[in-house]
C-alpha cells in the first residue's frame, strides 16, 4: 500500500453487502478527482463486489490487502 495517507476513510466493518457498495458510492462522490479513499470491511463479500463496483465505476482499485478479518480497500477517485 502506497505510504502517503488517504484522503478519506470509510469505516464499513459489521456492515453486509449491499451497504459498503452503497456507503463507498457516495463516500466516493464527497473527495475530488485524484484523491484516495481508504474502505475497511469485514464482510468477505467486500472483495468481489468492490473489484466488480470500481471497474464498473471507472475508479481505480489501487490496493487490497486483508489483516485478519478486516479488508483494506484503497480507491482512488478518476472522474
Amino acid at each position: 500500500m502506497p505510504t502517503e495517507a488517504p484522503d478519506k476513510i470509510l469505516d464499513c466493518q459489521h456492515m453486509l453487502c449491499p451497504m459498503p457498495i452503497l456507503k463507498v458510492s457516495k463516500a466516493i462522490k464527497e473527495i475530488e478527482v485524484g484523491q484516495t479513499m481508504l474502505m475497511l470491511a469485514d464482510d468477505p463479500g467486500s472483495k468481489p463486489d468492490m473489484e466488480t463496483w470500481s471497474r464498473r465505476m471507472g475508479h481505480d482499485l489501487l490496493s487490497v490487502e486483508q489483516e485478519g478479518k478486516v479488508f483494506r480497500f484503497l480507491l482512488r477517485r478518476t472522474k
